[in-house]
């Protein structure tokens, strides 16, 4: 699985603690991280909570990751944006719980995590101990497990829905602000990352024209 770390402006101080304990997590488990920034709060290319829902559509609808570990400060905002996009499901994560009853039960591809919150001593740790539980089953398995029949067929429902509630990525794109798109990935490995990854042609297509490459 390759999962995608991207941090807006008021939290990238964080990456680099956030990035080790996903790796820390992840790495073990044969998980690839690729951490896309923001590296830090003096980064050129600038992400806003907003941008990041932008970016994470990208990644997860090309098929350039799979899943997404993002946030902001309250983690909310950043939960709002992702979910404002088609194929994408991003829960708000604050303890371990959240983490392990979102995967099981909700079976999303991304989280949002509020990194100004509680982030104090052992805000790494805690840190682990999220992406451990996050990660330590299949997603969609249910809990509790003589649950997993009716929420499976829950989220099926779900995603019929979200289907019918959304117009094409792609469409959606072109109607954005231009700065605000071409911002969100301008990244200083996007490129590098995102063309090496990408399996949606018509994705990788519109991507080029937007960044007018």
């Amino acid at each position: 699985m390759k999962i995608a770390l991207i941090n807006e402006n008021s939290q990238a101080a964080k990456n680099q603690i956030i990035e080790r304990a996903l790796k820390k997590v992840a790495e073990p488990r044969g998980d690839e991280v690729i951490n896309y920034g923001m590296y830090s709060a003096e980064d050129e290319a600038q992400l806003t909570y907003v941008q990041n829902g932008i970016l994470a559509a990208v990644l997860l609808n090309s098929g350039a990751a799979d899943f997404v570990v993002t946030g902001c400060g309250t983690g909310e905002g950043a939960m709002l944006a992702l979910n404002s996009f088609p194929g994408v499901i991003c829960g708000h994560v604050e303890h371990v719980l959240d983490a392990y009853t979102f995967a099981q039960i909700n079976d999303g591809n991304a989280i949002s995590l509020p990194f100004a919150l509680g982030f104090g001593w052992g805000g790494d740790v805690n840190l682990e101990y999220i992406f451990e539980k996050l990660f330590s089953e299949p997603f969609g398995g249910g809990y509790p497990k003589e649950r997993a029949v009716p929420e499976q067929r829950n989220k099926k429902i779900l995603d019929q829905v979200r289907a019918a509630a959304f117009r094409p990525l792609a469409d959606i794109l072109r109607d954005l602000d231009p700065e605000l798109v071409k911002g969100a990935l301008a990244g200083e490995h996007f490129d590098e990352y995102f063309f090496r990854d990408a399996k949606d042609e018509e994705l990788i297509a519109l991507v080029k024209e937007l960044k007018g490459e």
